[in-house]
């Protein structure tokens, strides 16, 4: 980042020099906002925290010093915007009575102090009392292709009642059926399958023949929140055992029968009712967006009159919240989170500085995100409610790790959402000769993917993931500095070029792939990290985490994964459809493309909690 002098002017009053019309002080160089967003002092910057609210302090400081303003109507840099930050539950109680009304005694919960019930993130917080029915797996798949077709509700009468489940899906269930259950397996989805059919609440259990056999679902939560309209929580091993073998079988004997996938296998009544009492309370929280604009030096006709400049700012504070690589011996430390995204933060405010001195036909906004690590909360914000009209919007440039260059390599993500892209950045790289990765993808796991949604044609810069990614080990001194300076260079006349062009470019919406995968990632954990920079055949490795399946596997960062469990990897979606065949402890056959060889290895995944 260039430096300005910080110049004040002098006035001599007899022997007192006052100093007057003093400006702001200069921008910090890219390495000095860099060490002061990552250090221990603004403990990792998550969302809501203390240490946000610091972050977002220092970039108004830094928006200020290079000029810019609150957007046009606002008076603040700050945009709040409201998310759930947790939900805990106070206190949630089950009570069983038999056909003749008289109580049924609950057993002991199967973990000591582990309570026996808990209610589920996506209930309705309420109480009701119903009949109970056993429903298999709830789960349903209207007909594929090839004619295979699942309901387990086909024979059943929930109305008005309370559906019981087994969590997951089909054990043995092979192949592509494997997939097709799989991908209407998660908890919601159950949610809405047994509300459909007049279901009133929901029961979810671990049987003992499934990954974390008697445990109860997690408490997770997602921050869009929103009940799924019915009285929902899950039960431990003892308690499932209990309420399934009150029709007189066995709980793993009947699991074993759904395990087939058979569709035909039929759940039943049960001789029970339960009066069920889900009591949760959520924690609201506030992230903060901070935003400021550079405006227009020029009386110019222009349509779409911004250009938007973006990177979020946020991290994983202590790395508690589940998304953590971090070691056993690394647990609960500040994840400083250099790379991930304080890199990011510092190109557009670099960017910023550079277009502050020049002519601009656009306004240039200049926004930095909180809450991108927990689902791009700060960014569909301002799609949601936006500050200026998204439609105003000529195009958006993301910055979301560019700290590691290596082999002078930068990846411009997000290129099929405007024809001009390739074209424009391959002409102005000539003067900073990076070698450019191009990747057409625009729904990419960063804040590129909330604009594209809006429509706005966006690019990304990125330079890859590593083996501090998402560890304590994102440190300051681990950049590589010159690359960032190089990636500036390129993307501040890219941008320069937007703010000038007198059309905007083209949007172009490139189709979704629609193979996403389907709960495998819940549920099974192999240790591999993917390389999203790459369009390659197959899925390139960035890295393994140390000590996970992969890593015992042999598989190293480099590798590109082309096969997995006897099916074709062409891409990440592949990939993801894939995990839907591995089974928890059981070998899986991995084949990598590795220096050019075909390596096979044996992979054995494990549960995730």
């Amino acid at each position: 980042m260039t430096m300005r002098a910080h110049t004040c002017t002098g006035v001599l009053i007899g022997l007192l020099a006052l100093t007057v019309a003093c400006g702001p002080p200069p921008p910090d160089d890219t390495q000095t906002v860099i060490e002061t967003l990552a250090s221990d002092d603004f403990e990792g910057r998550l969302t809501g925290s203390t240490g946000e609210s610091m972050a977002a302090h220092y970039l108004i400081g830094q928006l200020q010093s290079i000029g810019a303003e609150p957007l046009p109507d606002h008076d603040a840099f700050r945009h709040e915007f409201a998310f759930t930050s947790g939900i805990e539950d106070t206190g949630t109680a089950i009570a069983l009575t038999d056909a003749e009304g008289e109580s049924v005694a609950l057993p002991e919960a199967s973990g000591g102090d582990t309570p026996s019930v808990r209610g589920l993130a996506f209930s309705e917080t309420d109480s009701l009392e119903a009949a109970l029915v056993f429903a298999g797996y709830g789960l349903s798949v209207s007909e594929t292709a090839d004619g295979f077709s699942y309901d387990s509700y086909a024979t059943l009468d929930v109305e008005g009642k309370i559906a019981v489940v087994l969590r997951y899906f089909p054990e043995e269930s092979e192949g592509d059926v494997r997939g097709e259950l799989s991908r209407v397996a998660g908890l919601r989805n159950k949610a809405f399958a047994a509300r459909e059919r007049g279901a009133v609440g929901l029961i979810v259990l671990t049987g003992p023949n499934s990954p974390n056999a008697g445990e109860l679902a997690p408490l997770t939560f997602d921050n869009a929140m929103g009940d799924a309209g019915l009285v929902a929580a899950t039960v431990d091993g003892a308690l499932g055992a209990a309420i399934v073998e009150s029709a007189g079988r066995p709980l793993a004997e009947v699991q074993a029968e759904f395990d087939t996938a058979n569709p035909h296998i039929a759940g039943f009544d049960l001789p029970l009712a339960a009066a069920l009492d889900v009591r949760l309370e959520r924690q609201p929280g506030a992230g903060h967006n901070v935003i400021g604009w550079l405006p227009p030096t020029r009386d110019a006709e222009v349509d779409k009159p911004y250009l938007l400049l973006g990177a979020h700012y946020d991290h994983l504070g202590r790395g508690l919240g589940g998304d953590s690589l971090a070691r056993d011996d690394e647990v609960g430390q500040v994840h400083n989170g250099a790379d991930d995204n304080a890199s990011g933060v510092a190109a557009v405010l670099a960017v910023g500085e550079r277009l502050a001195e020049v002519e601009r036909d656009r306004g240039v906004i200049l926004a930095f995100w909180s809450g991108e690590e927990l689902g791009l909360l700060g960014s569909d914000d301002f799609v949601e409610r936006p500050p200026v009209p998204t439609e105003e919007i000529a195009a958006y440039i993301n910055f979301d790790m560019v700290g590691r260059l290596r082999e002078n390599t930068v990846n411009v993500q997000a290129v099929g959402s405007s024809s001009i892209w390739t074209d424009l950045v391959e002409e102005l790289n000539e003067p900073a000769d990076l070698t450019l990765s191009f990747v057409a993808d625009p729904y990419l796991p960063t804040d590129v993917r909330s604009l594209n949604d809006a429509d706005v044609p966006s690019l990304n810069f990125f330079t890859g993931s590593h083996e501090e990614y998402h560890r304590p080990s994102d440190d300051a001194d681990t950049l590589n500095y010159d690359g960032i300076a190089k990636i500036v260079d390129l993307a501040s006349v890219v941008a320069g070029n937007l703010a000038l062009r007198p059309e905007p470019p083209d949007f172009v919406e490139v189709e979704r792939e629609e193979q996403q995968g389907g709960t495998a990632m819940m549920r099974i954990y192999t240790g591999t990290i993917p390389d999203y920079t790459q369009e390659t055949e197959g899925l390139a490795l960035s890295g393994v985490v140390a000590g996970g399946p992969a890593a015992e596997a042999g598989l190293e960062g480099g590798d590109v994964i082309v096969s997995l469990a006897g099916r074709e990897v062409g891409d990440i979606y592949d990939y993801m459809f894939a995990l839907d065949l591995l089974r928890v402890g059981q070998p899986a056959e991995v084949i990598v493309v590795r220096d050019g060889e075909r390596v096979t290895v044996e992979l054995i995944p494990r549960a995730r909690n």
